[in-house]
């Protein structure tokens, strides 16, 4: 497959979307304009995508078919300051809610640790890496597996200590659950903590919790409820 095609069906962001995020940019330098030619705000914002997709250094930006590394990370440096990721994830979460419609029921949350070699604010020494640099990502998904909310902190953090920060930083509104809207949450055995329960509970959700590792699982034959917990796995892979 031509390499030109990977660029544009990877790391390209589609018309629909850009439509979304554009504005949430500011005003972009005019062509002709003294200084430094100008590069679109959208190049550059592929680069970025570039770089999440890949987990490739700056340096390694293909500057052929983006824009050179300090301009990439510049721009990034600014509208991370300026909040405009986390508006364009609420903003693409209320245009999903829109579209398909959150799903609210059946929500899942867990936590994954991901290294982090040249360190940073939320990292810490990793417990499954030789206490290299690292960082745990906390995710609560809708039951569909579209992110909701994300925390991030040292690797050594455990899931019980950002459970509850996590299922309060929902990046959009949420509808008010009532009885005949149950708020299901899918975790594993690493929330299995008393105040942990009780966090879960008082926000009104109807926990599924999986049994320690050593529990003994009955499976019956035939399964009443599919499988929930997986989509928020399937996000951190």
């Amino acid at each position: 497959m031509p390499t030109t095609t990977l660029l544009e069906t990877i790391w390209h962001v589609p018309d629909e979307l850009w439509s979304l995020i554009a504005p949430l940019l500011g005003p972009e330098k005019k062509p002709g304009t003294v200084g430094r030619p100008a590069v679109s705000y959208r190049l550059i914002f592929d680069a970025i995508i570039y770089v999440l997709r890949t987990g490739c250094q700056w340096n390694a930006i293909p500057r052929r078919h983006f824009a050179p590394k300090s301009t990439v990370w510049g721009r990034y440096q600014q509208w991370a300051k300026a909040g405009v990721f986390q508006q364009a994830w609420a903003l693409v979460l209320n245009y999903y809610d829109l579209e398909v419609g959150i799903d609210w029921k059946w929500q899942a949350m867990d936590g994954v640790i991901t290294k982090a070699p040249l360190g940073g604010e939320a990292t810490g020494p990793s417990p499954v890496d030789r206490a290299k640099s690292g960082t745990k990502r906390s995710v609560l998904s809708d039951g569909r597996g579209a992110p909701l909310s994300v925390i991030v902190a040292g690797a050594n953090a455990p899931d019980k200590k950002l459970a509850i920060e996590t299922l309060g930083s929902i990046a959009v509104a949420h509808p008010e659950r009532v009885i005949n809207r149950l708020h299901h949450l899918s975790v594993d055995a690493g929330y299995n903590y008393a105040d942990v329960i009780a966090g879960i509970h008082e926000r009104d959700y109807h926990l599924h919790l999986r049994p320690p590792a050593k529990a003994v699982i009955e499976v019956p034959a035939e399964k009443k409820h599919p499988a929930r917990r997986w989509v928020v796995e399937r996000i951190h892979a």
